[in-house]
Order: structure tokens, then C-alpha cells, then sequence
């Protein structure tokens, strides 16, 4: 039997088969049936290696080591039934074997083979793409997609998904012509694939296009709630272009309406919160009691180190609430998880991880030139943390400020200087804009 783009499956269950195929098309769309769908293929068909394999896809998706277990226990399911399976199936097992062992770049060489053999297994694409995307490797994001393109037909199921990500990978790698012109044709093949979406408003975020952005996700706040959390990073993007166009109390009104789920302490989540929170305080805007919630999601996660990146935002969280203990233990465990040389994460924890929280540690101790001095040397090489650009940005936002407080003049003018050379359509405002325009003008 054959997937939807007509690759062999081992099994020979019809039924087992569709749910497969629906699972895979939910996680594309990042639709909250995915797990369940992929659970109901194993039942249906208890030997079907390959939704086994996708069960434990599913529980790396997560993006914390609470699940860990649970991605063993399907990849023992199938390890189990391999020896009847596919070539191809075989090697999608080795790809989630070594992501759970945390050999990152091995797995994505996996899973990059397999598309050199099977350029339509456009989950090892995905795959590929979501690791590629947290383990900064940006080249990639676009070359990979780029690589299977000329493979496809317009009129296959999930071209529209390949677009989203090639135009994503456009966007990443400075190419906004053409990840607009890809982004905008992906939206229109595939309308639920929230990626394409996604990937244009990258774009608009990185040319400073507030206005369109507002325009490109006008949309009701209920319109994806059938989605999983990713639906909520949409709104954050909008209420970044509320931010660029001087719309603070519309972006706080988001924040509370869409972008903090009420129970969720889903990595995206935390990482849009305490990024979004932090950069409307930047701009002088009071946000209440907001970051006690965060702060005790992160008091409850000391030793979930699945992505730096959330990390990150977890001392955020906490050092901005004053909880410097808590922050120094998070900072603490990050070393000691770091010791395990077999992991790809290690060497990028120590280097990139451990100094970037240190600083953001620094800032709300108002020691603002540690903050400084470890940000700086850091800043244009935080690509292996993961996230986007847009994203990472929060570590400029944060020097920038420390700069100001530390009446680092020349500094600060020259970060001001290429943040307006970088986003040349945005709307400066509040904190930035004054000292912009009074303080450090001679």
C-alpha cells in the first residue's frame, strides 16, 4: 500500500493506512488530531512500523524531555517491526533513533538521504526542516526544499507544504523576493497550511511592512482553533506589527486575548509570552502581574533542556520576576546537561546558552555592562540556539537596552543606526524612539 504521494508503506491495512495519511496531513497542518491519528494507525495495525515511527516523531515535536520515554517506547514498537518494513521506513526509524539519542545533525542527514532517494517523503522533509529551523542551520532551511522542487508536481498532494517551507527558507537566508512571491502561492494552494502563512509574515516582519502584516493576518482570533499552540506564534507575529506600528495597547490586548494559552506551558508559548512581554516593557509599557505565571512555568522546568532556545526564556521569566535562585539552578542544570559530549546541543549550551542567560541574568540585576560585555561578542552568532531572526532579535532588543540604561551612547546610536537600515518601513516608539530622537542627537 502507498502514502499520499505515493511512497510504500509495509502495511497491508486499508484503514491503518488512511489514518496514517490523515496524520500526517493533520501534522502538516498542525492540526490537534495529529497524535491521536497516528496513535489510531497503530492500533489498527499493531505491526505497521512506520506509524509507529510517526507516533514518536510526534513526541519530539514536543519539544520537551518529559516525553522522552513515550518516543523510546514507540521507537521500540518500531525497531520491533522493522524487519518486514520498507528501506525507506527502516531508515525513518534510524532518523528518530538518533533524534532521541540527540545526534541532531545526524538525524537530519538521515533524513536528507532519504530525500535524495524518495524526494516526495515530504515528512523527512518536515522533519529536516523543524530541526534544521532549532538547531540554526539556515542554509539548510532553504537548500533542502530547493533540492526536491524541481521533483514535484503543482497538482501533488502537499506541494503547497513544500512551497511554505521553500519560502520560509527564503525568508531566513535574506531572500524576501521570493519567499513573498513562494510564501503567497503556497497560501494559495494550500490555504490550512499555516507554515506558508507563517512564512510571509516573516517577510513583512523583516522589511519593517507593519501595515501589510496587520492586513495579511487579519483574520478572527477563533479562526484556527482547531489548531495546535503553533496557531498562537501567528498572533505573536501580529502583535509584533502592532508593536512596529505604535499599536502597544492593541499587542498587550493580543498577548491576554491569543498569545498566552490560560494552561499551556508548551515551549512556543513560554518563548512568544516572555519575548513579547519583554519587548513591550522595552517600550515603556506596564504588563502587570503577567510574568508570575511564566515565572512559575520555568520554576517547574529547571532540568527540561530540549530546546536551548526555550530555555532562553525561561531565565527570562524568572530573572525578570526576581527569582534570581531559581535562575541560577535553571543556569546551573544547563551546564550539567551540557556535559554530555555526545550531544549535538552541548558545545552550543556552553558557548551560546549559558552566556546568554548569564546577561539577561545581568540586566535585571541592573548590572548592565556584564550584560553588555556578554551579549555583544555573542550577538552575530546566535544562529545555533535556533528560532528565526525575527525571534532572536530579542537578544539586539536586550543589548540595545542595556546600552541606554548604561548611557552607552555611541552604542546605542549605532544599534538604533541599523535597526533603522534593517527595518526601514517600522514605526520606532516609546523608549527607543526617545533616546533616538533627544538624547542622542548632539
Amino acid at each position: 500500500m502507498f502514502d499520499d504521494r505515493n511512497l510504500k508503506l509495509s502495511s497491508r491495512n486499508e484503514d491503518a493506512v488512511t489514518t496514517y495519511n490523515q496524520a500526517v496531513g493533520s501534522f502538516l497542518e498542525y492540526r490537534t488530531t495529529a497524535m491521536s491519528l497516528a496513535k489510531r494507525a497503530t492500533d489498527l495495525d499493531p505491526e505497521f512500523c512506520m506509524a509507529h515511527c510517526l507516533r514518536g516523531y510526534f513526541f519530539m515535536v514536543f519539544g520537551t524531555l518529559a516525553v522522552l520515554d513515550k518516543a523510546r517506547g514507540a521507537l521500540g514498537e518500531a525497531q520491533r517491526t522493522s524487519e518486514a518494513a520498507t528501506d525507506r521506513e527502516r531508515r525513518h526509524v534510524d532518523g528518530l533513533r538518533l533524534w532521541i539519542d540527540g545526534d541532531l545533525l545526524a538525524a537530519n542527514a538521515c533524513w536528507e538521504r532519504i530525500l535524495c532517494d524518495h524526494p516526495h517523503d515530504l515528512l523527512a522533509l518536515r522533519l529536516h526542516h523543524f530541526n534544521s529551523f532549532w538547531t540554526g542551520q539556515t542554509r539548510a532551511l532553504r537548500s533542502v526544499p530547493a533540492s526536491v522542487l524541481a521533483d514535484w508536481r503543482k497538482d501533488m498532494p502537499g506541494y503547497g507544504n513544500l512551497l511554505g517551507m521553500l519560502a520560509f527558507g527564503c525568508e531566513e537566508n535574506g531572500d524576501y523576493i521570493n519567499a513573498e512571491r513562494y510564501g503567497r502561492e503556497a497560501s494559495d494552494v494550500s490555504p490550512d497550511d499555516l507554515w506558508a502563512l507563517h512564512a510571509v509574515a516573516h517577510v513583512l516582519e523583516m522589511q519593517g511592512r507593519y501595515d501589510d502584516g496587520l492586513r495579511w493576518l487579519d483574520h478572527p482570533l477563533d479562526i484556527w482553533n482547531d489548531r495546535n499552540p503553533f496557531r498562537r506564534h501567528l498572533w505573536w507575529h501580529k502583535a509584533l506589527f502592532n508593536i512596529d506600528a505604535g499599536r502597544l495597547d492593541g499587542a498587550l490586548e493580543l498577548y491576554d486575548a491569543a498569545v498566552m494559552g490560560e494552561k499551556s506551558d508548551f515551549y512556543l508559548d513560554i518563548q512568544n509570552a516572555a519575548s513579547l512581554l519583554t519587548r513591550l516593557e522595552f517600550r515603556g509599557v506596564d504588563v502587570g502581574a503577567r510574568w508570575t505565571k511564566l515565572a512559575d512555568y520555568a520554576e517547574n522546568h529547571i532540568d527540561d533542556h530540549a530546546l536551548i532556545f526555550t530555555d532562553i526564556h525561561f531565565v527570562m521569566s524568572l530573572a525578570r520576576e526576581g527569582r534570581f535562585d531559581a535562575a541560577r539552578r535553571l543556569i546551573d542544570s544547563m551546564k550539567s546537561y551540557s556535559g554530555d559530549q555526545t550531544k549535538y546541543v552541548s558545545s552550543v549550551i556552553r558557548n551560546l546558552g549559558v552566556p546568554l542567560c548569564e546577561s539577561i541574568v545581568a540586566f535585571e540585576q541592573k548590572r548592565y555592562e556584564d550584560a553588555i560585555d556578554g551579549i555583544l561578542p555573542l550577538r552575530h552568532v546566535t544562529g545555533p540556539v535556533g528560532a528565526s531572526h525575527a525571534q532572536r532579535d530579542i537578544f539586539d532588543q536586550y543589548l540595545l537596552e542595556a546600552a541606554l540604561r548604561a548611557d552607552k551612547t555611541s552604542l546605542a546610536e549605532k544599534l538604533i543606526q541599523e535597526r533603522r537600515f534593517l527595518k526601514r518601513g517600522r514605526q520606532e516608539s516609546g523608549r527607543e524612539a526617545a533616546k533616538s530622537h533627544a538624547d542622542l542627537t548632539p
